[in-house]
């Protein structure tokens, strides 16, 4: 890793996943990294795992990103303010207009406070689960307000850039109503499906396929912590869950009565709007292009998917992300490999060419 672009030390409060995952990618750039956490064990957990030391007296921290659950950050941010009188601070919650409007009330020094959020994560929690690699291609918001200076602003700029994410400049308002949409309703969508399989037979549960674990994986998330992130931007997502309710109740009209004309092309309609909708997500490090998705199947032995990925290196096509699919008791797994369309036909030709079957292509 190059030399950071941070200078001196930074103090991190929150020995979780994602203080640790940052500690563990500054050390990594020779950053004299400070960890900090109310509970002793998660601290300790945090500096065995090499993400910092413990705190002297001595500090005098440049820097302070503060990694707490939502509903004690802005008081955990004050707390620093007031402690490190020349440290700018940083927060990494997933809600940014509640810890500004707190520490306002609470007349905090919020000209050295530049809130922030990686829109990156792990069902997982704790420094157990930390990466040093969590950030890496992420988006990175930063959320400047008042009269901030800019050298401030770059400062937090930095720090992402360090970490390997992509800054993103929003307001606070900004930020909540776009992470109501991209996160926090996904999070309410997968956790309702899955309650689902909760009234399930074990027979139909064995029968799930990929389609089911990519719609419901994050729903294992932490429910403490999402009772605080959707309590705090309940109004950005109200209205978005009221919509998808709206299309819902739309869709199981026309299913309800499916024989009835104009049913069927309304959920057509639906399905349409799903498939434009997925358009617009950005593919790798934010590009907004789509990918050719070939799938391969995979023995189930081992070094067989090490195997493909080091020939598909070997045939000097670049990998724009992969999936896995394997049922219980299946003798071969299926791995679909997204590429940029103008490789697909090479680098179909030449996995065949070494043996691989492929199970099929599409755009």
């Amino acid at each position: 890793m190059n030399e950071s672009r941070v200078v001196g030390q930074v103090r991190i409060v929150g020995a979780g996943l994602l203080g640790a995952s940052i500690g563990l990618r500054l050390r990594a750039a020779g950053v004299d990294v400070i960890v900090d956490d109310s509970s002793p064990s998660n601290l300790n957990l945090a500096i065995d795992y090499g993400a910092g030391r413990a705190a002297r007296d001595t500090d005098d921290p440049a820097l302070i990103v503060v990694a707490v659950p939502p509903d004690v950050t802005a008081a955990v941010v004050a707390t620093e303010l007031t402690a490190y009188p020349d440290a700018l601070v940083t927060d990494v919650a997933s809600v940014k207009v509640a810890p500004l409007a707190e520490l306002r009330a609470a007349g905090a020094d919020t000209l050295r406070y530049i809130g922030s959020h990686p829109l990156a994560g792990r069902e997982r929690g704790g420094a157990i689960s930390a990466r040093a690699d969590l950030f890496i291609g992420r988006p990175w918001v930063v959320t400047p307000h008042d009269d901030i200076p800019t050298a401030q602003i770059s400062i937090i700029e930095d720090l992402v850039l360090d970490l390997g994410a992509v800054p993103v400049i929003m307001s606070a308002e900004q930020h909540d109503s776009s992470v109501a949409l991209v996160s926090h309703v996904p999070q309410v969508v997968s956790t309702l499906l899955a309650k689902q399989l909760l009234r399930s037979t074990e027979a139909a549960i064995s029968l799930a396929g990929q389609g089911l674990r990519d719609t419901t994986r994050i729903a294992s998330s932490d429910p403490e912590l999402w009772v605080q992130i959707l309590g705090a931007n309940s109004a950005d997502v109200v209205p978005i869950l009221r919509d998808f309710r709206d299309d819902l109740d739309g869709l199981l009209t026309a299913l309800a009565a499916p024989a009835v004309p104009g049913a069927r092309r309304a959920v057509a309609e639906v399905l349409a709007d799903g498939n434009a909708g997925v358009a617009r997500i950005p593919g790798k490090h934010g590009q907004d292009r789509r990918f050719s998705q070939i799938v391969v199947m995979v023995d189930d032995r081992a070094g067989e998917l090490a195997r493909l990925l080091t020939e598909i290196g070997g045939i000097g096509v670049n990998m724009e992300d992969l999936r896995l699919e394997h049922s219980p008791g299946a003798q071969v797994g299926l791995a679909e490999i997204s590429v940029l369309p103008e490789v697909e036909d090479r680098l179909i030709a030449d996995l065949e060419a070494g043996g691989w079957k492929i199970a099929g292509a599409w755009r």
